[in-house]
Protein backbone atom coordinates (compact mmCIF):
# COMPACT_ATOMS: atom_id res chain seq x y z
CA UNK A 1 0.00 0.00 0.00
CA UNK A 2 1.55 3.11 -0.91
CA UNK A 3 2.25 5.42 2.26
CA UNK A 4 2.25 9.46 1.18
CA UNK A 5 4.46 11.19 3.60
CA UNK A 6 6.35 14.65 3.61
CA UNK A 7 9.49 13.15 1.58
CA UNK A 8 6.31 12.01 -0.47
CA UNK A 9 5.19 15.75 -1.22
CA UNK A 10 8.66 16.79 -2.29
CA UNK A 11 8.55 13.77 -4.90
CA UNK A 12 5.33 14.60 -5.90
CA UNK A 13 6.08 18.43 -6.84
CA UNK A 14 9.37 16.76 -8.69
CA UNK A 15 7.53 14.57 -10.97
CA UNK A 16 5.59 17.46 -11.77
CA UNK A 17 7.89 20.18 -12.62
CA UNK A 18 9.04 17.09 -14.57
CA UNK A 19 5.68 16.02 -16.34
CA UNK A 20 5.76 19.32 -17.58
CA UNK A 21 9.14 20.02 -18.54
CA UNK A 22 9.87 16.59 -20.69
CA UNK A 23 13.49 16.00 -19.62
CA UNK A 24 14.99 15.04 -16.66
CA UNK A 25 17.79 17.95 -17.33
CA UNK A 26 14.90 20.63 -17.70
CA UNK A 27 13.57 19.95 -15.01
CA UNK A 28 16.70 19.95 -12.45
CA UNK A 29 17.26 23.35 -13.90
CA UNK A 30 13.75 24.57 -12.94
CA UNK A 31 13.96 23.36 -9.79
CA UNK A 32 17.78 23.81 -9.38
CA UNK A 33 18.63 20.53 -8.58
CA UNK A 34 20.87 17.89 -9.96
CA UNK A 35 19.86 15.71 -13.09
CA UNK A 36 20.58 12.89 -10.89
CA UNK A 37 18.35 14.22 -7.82
CA UNK A 38 15.77 14.27 -10.37
CA UNK A 39 16.12 10.64 -11.38
CA UNK A 40 16.17 9.26 -7.28
CA UNK A 41 13.18 11.12 -6.67
CA UNK A 42 11.31 9.29 -9.22
CA UNK A 43 12.55 6.13 -8.75
CA UNK A 44 11.49 6.64 -5.16
CA UNK A 45 8.00 8.11 -6.12
CA UNK A 46 7.78 5.19 -8.40
CA UNK A 47 8.61 2.43 -6.07
CA UNK A 48 6.60 4.14 -2.83
CA UNK A 49 3.36 3.87 -5.50
CA UNK A 50 3.94 0.80 -6.95
CA UNK A 51 3.70 2.63 -9.90
CA UNK A 52 5.43 3.02 -13.38
CA UNK A 53 5.03 6.70 -14.14
CA UNK A 54 7.80 6.96 -17.64
CA UNK A 55 9.09 4.99 -20.08
CA UNK A 56 12.42 5.16 -20.81
CA UNK A 57 13.23 4.74 -24.81
CA UNK A 58 16.04 5.91 -25.76
CA UNK A 59 17.16 8.22 -23.18
CA UNK A 60 13.84 9.48 -23.73
CA UNK A 61 10.94 9.87 -20.43
CA UNK A 62 7.67 8.78 -22.06
CA UNK A 63 4.79 9.42 -19.75
CA UNK A 64 2.35 6.48 -18.71
CA UNK A 65 -1.32 6.73 -18.26
CA UNK A 66 -0.83 6.35 -14.74
CA UNK A 67 1.59 9.46 -14.95
CA UNK A 68 -0.76 11.71 -16.51
CA UNK A 69 -3.72 10.85 -14.48
CA UNK A 70 -1.22 11.27 -11.36
CA UNK A 71 -0.31 14.67 -12.98
CA UNK A 72 -4.01 15.94 -12.95
CA UNK A 73 -4.45 14.70 -9.18
CA UNK A 74 -2.08 16.45 -8.16
CA UNK A 75 -3.36 19.36 -10.20
CA UNK A 76 -6.30 18.70 -8.10
CA UNK A 77 -4.73 19.05 -4.86
CA UNK A 78 -2.62 22.14 -5.45
CA UNK A 79 -6.30 24.06 -6.31
CA UNK A 80 -7.56 22.62 -3.09
CA UNK A 81 -3.97 24.07 -1.19
CA UNK A 82 -4.96 26.95 -3.12
CA UNK A 83 -8.51 27.24 -1.52
CA UNK A 84 -7.70 26.08 1.65
CA UNK A 85 -5.06 29.19 1.75
CA UNK A 86 -7.63 31.67 0.52
CA UNK A 87 -10.21 30.57 3.60
CA UNK A 88 -7.55 31.15 6.17
CA UNK A 89 -6.93 34.82 5.21
CA UNK A 90 -10.32 35.18 5.04
CA UNK A 91 -11.04 33.42 8.20
CA UNK A 92 -8.05 35.98 10.09
CA UNK A 93 -10.02 38.68 8.04
CA UNK A 94 -13.29 38.01 9.12
CA UNK A 95 -13.97 34.96 11.50
CA UNK A 96 -15.37 32.94 8.58
CA UNK A 97 -14.61 31.72 4.89
CA UNK A 98 -18.10 30.72 3.55
CA UNK A 99 -20.86 33.11 3.47
CA UNK A 100 -24.34 31.58 2.44
CA UNK A 101 -26.75 34.35 1.81
CA UNK A 102 -30.36 34.24 1.37
CA UNK A 103 -32.21 37.75 -0.03
CA UNK A 104 -36.00 38.43 -1.45
CA UNK A 105 -36.19 39.04 -5.83
CA UNK A 106 -36.04 43.32 -4.96
CA UNK A 107 -32.48 43.46 -3.27
CA UNK A 108 -30.90 40.85 -5.65
CA UNK A 109 -30.83 42.23 -8.86
CA UNK A 110 -28.50 44.97 -8.16
CA UNK A 111 -28.02 45.80 -4.00
CA UNK A 112 -26.84 42.23 -2.52
CA UNK A 113 -24.49 41.58 -5.58
CA UNK A 114 -23.06 44.88 -5.43
CA UNK A 115 -22.31 44.34 -1.58
CA UNK A 116 -20.88 40.64 -2.23
CA UNK A 117 -18.71 42.57 -4.73
CA UNK A 118 -17.52 44.78 -1.86
CA UNK A 119 -16.96 41.97 0.26
CA UNK A 120 -14.68 40.36 -1.80
CA UNK A 121 -13.03 43.58 -2.93
CA UNK A 122 -11.97 43.27 0.00
CA UNK A 123 -10.91 39.84 0.42
CA UNK A 124 -11.25 37.35 -2.51
CA UNK A 125 -10.39 34.38 -0.55
CA UNK A 126 -14.62 34.15 0.42
CA UNK A 127 -16.60 31.46 -0.86
CA UNK A 128 -20.50 32.87 -1.20
CA UNK A 129 -23.79 31.04 -2.27
CA UNK A 130 -26.88 33.09 -2.78
CA UNK A 131 -30.03 31.98 -3.05
CA UNK A 132 -33.04 34.19 -4.17
CA UNK A 133 -36.13 33.43 -2.62
CA UNK A 134 -39.34 35.25 -0.71
CA UNK A 135 -39.21 36.83 2.48
CA UNK A 136 -41.04 34.20 4.28
CA UNK A 137 -38.31 31.32 2.61
CA UNK A 138 -35.28 33.55 3.75
CA UNK A 139 -36.38 33.65 7.43
CA UNK A 140 -36.68 29.49 7.21
CA UNK A 141 -33.36 29.07 5.89
CA UNK A 142 -31.65 31.49 7.95
CA UNK A 143 -33.32 29.62 11.00
CA UNK A 144 -32.63 26.36 9.81
CA UNK A 145 -29.25 27.44 9.14
CA UNK A 146 -28.82 26.60 5.60
CA UNK A 147 -28.52 30.49 5.00
CA UNK A 148 -26.06 32.50 7.41
CA UNK A 149 -27.71 35.76 6.70
CA UNK A 150 -30.80 37.20 5.01
CA UNK A 151 -32.38 39.88 3.34
CA UNK A 152 -36.07 40.46 4.12
CA UNK A 153 -38.74 42.53 3.28
CA UNK A 154 -40.36 44.03 6.29
CA UNK A 155 -42.29 43.50 9.16
CA UNK A 156 -41.20 39.94 9.54
CA UNK A 157 -40.95 38.19 13.02
CA UNK A 158 -38.96 34.93 14.41
CA UNK A 159 -38.79 33.76 17.90
CA UNK A 160 -35.24 32.11 16.69
CA UNK A 161 -33.57 35.09 14.65
CA UNK A 162 -32.34 38.64 14.93
CA UNK A 163 -33.75 41.28 12.82
CA UNK A 164 -32.51 44.61 12.16
CA UNK A 165 -34.28 47.12 10.14
CA UNK A 166 -32.07 48.63 7.25
CA UNK A 167 -34.24 51.14 5.34
CA UNK A 168 -37.94 52.15 4.50
CA UNK A 169 -38.64 54.18 1.59
CA UNK A 170 -42.03 55.31 -0.12
CA UNK A 171 -42.94 53.82 -3.19
CA UNK A 172 -42.13 55.35 -6.81
CA UNK A 173 -44.42 55.19 -10.00
CA UNK A 174 -43.09 53.88 -12.84
CA UNK A 175 -44.37 54.87 -16.11
CA UNK A 176 -43.65 54.34 -19.89
CA UNK A 177 -41.75 57.49 -21.06
CA UNK A 178 -44.12 59.60 -22.70
CA UNK A 179 -46.95 58.42 -20.80
CA UNK A 180 -49.10 61.64 -19.74
CA UNK A 181 -48.41 61.20 -15.75
CA UNK A 182 -44.61 61.38 -16.58
CA UNK A 183 -44.99 64.97 -16.74
CA UNK A 184 -46.38 65.62 -13.18
CA UNK A 185 -43.85 66.43 -10.60
CA UNK A 186 -45.54 63.09 -8.65
CA UNK A 187 -48.46 60.76 -9.03
CA UNK A 188 -51.90 60.23 -6.35
CA UNK A 189 -53.65 57.20 -6.23
CA UNK A 190 -56.10 59.46 -8.12
CA UNK A 191 -54.07 59.73 -11.41
CA UNK A 192 -54.39 55.83 -11.03
CA UNK A 193 -58.45 55.94 -12.42
CA UNK A 194 -58.39 54.22 -15.85
CA UNK A 195 -55.01 53.10 -15.92
CA UNK A 196 -53.72 50.00 -16.58
CA UNK A 197 -51.29 48.24 -13.57
CA UNK A 198 -48.34 46.06 -13.97
CA UNK A 199 -48.16 44.26 -10.50
CA UNK A 200 -46.49 42.07 -8.87
CA UNK A 201 -47.95 37.95 -8.52
CA UNK A 202 -50.50 38.18 -5.80
CA UNK A 203 -52.56 35.37 -4.17
CA UNK A 204 -55.50 37.73 -3.78
CA UNK A 205 -56.21 41.53 -4.39
CA UNK A 206 -55.79 42.41 -0.63
CA UNK A 207 -52.38 41.19 -0.61
CA UNK A 208 -51.06 44.03 -3.31
CA UNK A 209 -50.87 47.23 -1.19
CA UNK A 210 -51.76 49.08 -4.48
CA UNK A 211 -54.89 47.74 -5.41
CA UNK A 212 -56.42 47.80 -2.00
CA UNK A 213 -55.12 51.63 -1.92
CA UNK A 214 -57.02 51.87 -5.47
CA UNK A 215 -60.21 50.14 -3.72
CA UNK A 216 -60.48 52.32 -0.55
CA UNK A 217 -60.37 55.32 -2.53
CA UNK A 218 -62.56 54.49 -5.03
CA UNK A 219 -60.26 54.37 -7.98
CA UNK A 220 -61.35 52.21 -10.85
CA UNK A 221 -58.43 51.12 -13.04
CA UNK A 222 -58.75 49.65 -16.64
CA UNK A 223 -57.11 46.27 -15.93
CA UNK A 224 -53.86 44.09 -14.56
CA UNK A 225 -50.93 42.47 -15.61
CA UNK A 226 -49.26 40.30 -13.02
CA UNK A 227 -45.65 39.62 -13.46
CA UNK A 228 -42.55 38.02 -11.43
CA UNK A 229 -40.77 41.56 -10.10
CA UNK A 230 -38.16 40.80 -12.39
CA UNK A 231 -40.18 41.23 -15.27
CA UNK A 232 -42.31 44.52 -14.18
CA UNK A 233 -40.13 47.11 -15.24
CA UNK A 234 -39.98 45.41 -18.91
CA UNK A 235 -43.44 45.56 -19.02
CA UNK A 236 -43.93 49.23 -18.17
CA UNK A 237 -40.44 49.63 -20.84
CA UNK A 238 -43.08 48.23 -23.60
CA UNK A 239 -46.10 50.15 -22.62
CA UNK A 240 -48.14 47.75 -20.95
CA UNK A 241 -48.92 49.92 -18.09
CA UNK A 242 -47.80 51.54 -15.18
CA UNK A 243 -46.35 50.15 -11.81
CA UNK A 244 -45.64 51.45 -8.26
CA UNK A 245 -42.33 50.17 -6.42
CA UNK A 246 -39.35 50.58 -4.18
CA UNK A 247 -36.61 52.73 -5.74
CA UNK A 248 -34.36 50.05 -4.94
CA UNK A 249 -35.51 47.58 -7.37
CA UNK A 250 -36.44 49.91 -9.74
CA UNK A 251 -33.39 51.66 -10.14
CA UNK A 252 -31.17 48.31 -10.04
CA UNK A 253 -33.21 47.01 -13.44
CA UNK A 254 -33.73 50.49 -14.73
CA UNK A 255 -30.04 51.15 -15.30
CA UNK A 256 -29.33 52.98 -18.73
CA UNK A 257 -32.87 52.29 -19.40
CA UNK A 258 -34.65 55.64 -20.63
CA UNK A 259 -37.72 54.86 -21.76
CA UNK A 260 -39.21 54.48 -18.04
CA UNK A 261 -39.54 57.18 -16.18
CA UNK A 262 -40.01 57.01 -11.99
CA UNK A 263 -41.52 59.82 -10.31
CA UNK A 264 -42.37 60.02 -6.24
CA UNK A 265 -45.96 58.26 -5.72
CA UNK A 266 -47.80 60.18 -3.03
CA UNK A 267 -49.39 58.04 -1.04
CA UNK A 268 -48.63 56.01 2.23
CA UNK A 269 -47.39 53.29 0.60
CA UNK A 270 -43.69 52.57 1.41
CA UNK A 271 -41.44 49.24 1.50
CA UNK A 272 -39.27 48.28 4.79
CA UNK A 273 -35.88 46.30 4.29
CA UNK A 274 -34.19 44.00 6.59
CA UNK A 275 -30.90 41.77 7.90
CA UNK A 276 -31.74 38.74 9.45
CA UNK A 277 -29.14 35.92 11.33
CA UNK A 278 -29.07 33.78 13.66
CA UNK A 279 -27.96 34.73 17.70
CA UNK A 280 -24.67 33.13 17.22
CA UNK A 281 -23.90 35.49 14.44
CA UNK A 282 -24.18 38.43 16.05
CA UNK A 283 -20.69 39.06 17.11
CA UNK A 284 -19.33 37.75 13.25
CA UNK A 285 -16.79 39.96 11.92
CA UNK A 286 -18.39 39.77 8.72
CA UNK A 287 -21.45 41.02 9.98
CA UNK A 288 -19.94 44.23 10.72
CA UNK A 289 -18.39 44.95 7.12
CA UNK A 290 -21.59 44.21 5.87
CA UNK A 291 -23.76 46.97 8.03
CA UNK A 292 -21.04 49.46 7.18
CA UNK A 293 -20.66 48.35 3.37
CA UNK A 294 -24.18 47.93 2.79
CA UNK A 295 -25.23 51.97 4.80
CA UNK A 296 -22.63 52.98 2.29
CA UNK A 297 -24.36 51.74 -0.94
CA UNK A 298 -28.17 52.59 0.39
CA UNK A 299 -26.75 56.32 0.36
CA UNK A 300 -26.63 55.84 -3.57
CA UNK A 301 -30.22 54.85 -3.79
CA UNK A 302 -31.35 57.96 -2.14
Amino acid sequence: MADISIDSLKSLVIFKTLFEAGTASQAARILNITQSGVSRSLAQLESNLGLGLFLREKNRLVATPEARELYEEILRLMGNVEELRHSVLALKEFGVSRLRVAAIPGLSFGFVPRLIAKLLERNRGFSIRLDMMSSHDVLRDVESGHADIGFVTLPASSRMLRIEEWLTTPARCLLPSGHPLSKKSQVTIEDLKNEHLVISHQSHVGANPLLSLAASHGVNIAGKTEANIGAITALVANGVGISVMNPITAMDQLANNDSVVMRPFASEISFSFGLVYRDDWKQAQVLEFIRESGSELLKAYA
